[in-house]
């Protein structure tokens, strides 16, 4: 008897889901094969109500409190800089988290819009949270962006990134597949069992505002929601802070003010990438309106595209990342990339992070990479 011969045997005889009668296809009775009809019963395990445990652990090791993020006062969104073919640049990524740590920075975002997380596949993703915890996670905070406008993908991220050892998650809200306000709360409580958790709030990127009303039902029935990255402005964050919510200002151009006179606890920056000391100095020192207006025209700057257009930019100019680009970002203009050298020497070279002087750059200098 054949091998082939006796697994089909076995596997007739046996109890499997083709004698499962949920599997039958149920015949009405009659004699006439020609009218037959076949009518589908659903399987049990279909009408199951859908019913999940959070996937989590509450091992004490490098755990941090929902009260340790919230005393963060200036939280850098990491840039990942590249290697020639698009995949991570590793050694330059420490290269740059050790700065921040030299500069007295918090906390990192790590894959989130300035990181270019939207580029990255989940795996990537996932590695880069693991591997900044597994060399930095005793030096600084490490605050995973996994969110998602997929709850399911946000959920299997969260999961992901709590079990290789983050510190926080940053939850972004349903985006361009909008959701209603219950929609948004259900998936926030989805993911708000896990673990410390930062929502951000960025309407101009999202498409829909989340209103205080959605954060302060969250806050009222967890004690893992560590606060909002706000970036609809001051009389927002002080709405938040009325109702003893921690805040970050989300703009670098509103965030000395958002910290000395509305209220919120630091910012999550863009601009601490290049200038991690001033920034901490604007956080931490009282209120500097002189500081503040000198690196106004740094910010106005980064942002005159979309970010992360000219961070990437910036630190290809100061020789601490590669000139690669993952597409579609691109480089900042020529005429651009000029006044960044003249910004750079007004506010002082020293200032700002790495050791090389500034360059230009030619436009051949940089590598657009689509595939990676």
């Amino acid at each position: 008897m054949s091998l082939a011969y006796q697994q089909m045997s076995a596997f007739k005889s046996s109890n499997s889901f083709a004698n499962d009668s949920a599997f039958r296809f149920v015949r009405p009775n009659s004699t006439n094969t020609r009218n037959r009809t076949a009518r589908w019963v659903s399987p049990k395990a279909a009408v199951i109500p859908n019913f999940h445990l959070p996937m989590r652990s509450f091992e004490v090791k490098n755990r941090t409190s929902t009260d340790e993020i919230k005393s963060l006062r200036l939280i850098t969104a990491i840039k990942t800089p590249y290697l020639p073919d698009g995949r991570f640049d590793l050694e330059a990524y420490d290269a740059l988290v050790h700065m921040q740590i030299e500069d007295g920075v918090d906390g990192v975002i790590v894959g989130g819009t300035t990181g270019e997380g939207q580029l990255m596949s989940w795996d990537e993703h996932i590695m880069l949270i693991g591997h900044t915890i597994n060399c930095f996670g005793t030096s600084i905070k490490v605050i995973g962006n996994t969110g998602s406008n997929s709850t399911r993908e946000a959920i299997h991220a969260t999961e992901q990134g709590f079990a290789v050892g983050m510190h926080a998650a940053l939850h972004i809200n349903p985006y361009y597949g909008k959701t209603s306000l219950e929609g948004m709360v259900s998936h926030f409580k989805c993911v708000l069992p896990m673990g410390p958790t930062i929502i951000y709030n960025v309407p101009g990127r999202t498409g829909q505002d989340i209103p205080p009303s959605v954060i302060q039902s969250l806050a009222e029935n967890t004690t893992n929601l560590a606060g909002v990255k706000e970036c609809v402005g001051h009389e927002r964050t002080e709405q938040h802070t009325k109702n003893d919510i921690t805040v970050w200002s989300g703009n670098d151009d509103e965030c000395h003010d958002a910290r000395w006179d509305h209220g919120a606890t630091g910012v999550i920056s863009v601009a601490s990438n290049l200038v991690p000391g001033l920034m901490r100095e604007l956080m931490f020192e009282g209120k500097n309106s002189a500081l503040n207006a000198k690196l106004l025209p740094l910010i106005k700057w980064l942002f005159c595209e979309p970010n992360p257009i000219g961070l990437n930019t910036a630190l290809a100019q100061l020789g601490v990342v590669r000139p690669v680009f993952r597409l579609p970002y691109v480089p900042l203009s020529l005429a651009k990339r000029v006044e960044f050298v003249n910004i750079v020497k007004e506010i002082g070279r020293e200032n700002f992070i790495g050791d090389k002087e500034v360059e230009v750059l030619d436009d051949d200098d940089f590598i657009l990479v689509g595939r990676y």
